[in-house]
């Protein structure tokens, strides 16, 4: 499947990388496109980042030094006796 480039200043950004490196357009916007695609899979995704700050929370805790939950300690948290 061909791939038409009508924008002018993306056809102007391929030509300039394909010069700096020495290679085709095709060749520039395929490597352009699989760094773009290789950096966006880097990222690690909301749930995975989400479990590592789990890890880590969990990692910090200290459940010996924990404080007593009880009705009364509930209490003492919103002001009532």
């Amino acid at each position: 499947m061909a791939l038409y480039v009508k924008d002018a200043e993306v056809a102007r950004m391929a030509e300039r990388l394909a010069m700096l490196r020495r290679i085709s357009k095709k060749e520039a916007v395929r490597s352009a496109l699989q760094h773009e695609l290789e950096r966006e899979e880097a990222v690690p995704s909301l749930v995975e980042r989400g479990l590592e700050f789990a890890r880590a929370l969990r990692a910090r805790g200290n459940p010996g030094k924990a404080a007593k939950t009880d009705k009364a300690f509930i209490d003492s948290l919103y002001g009532e006796s």
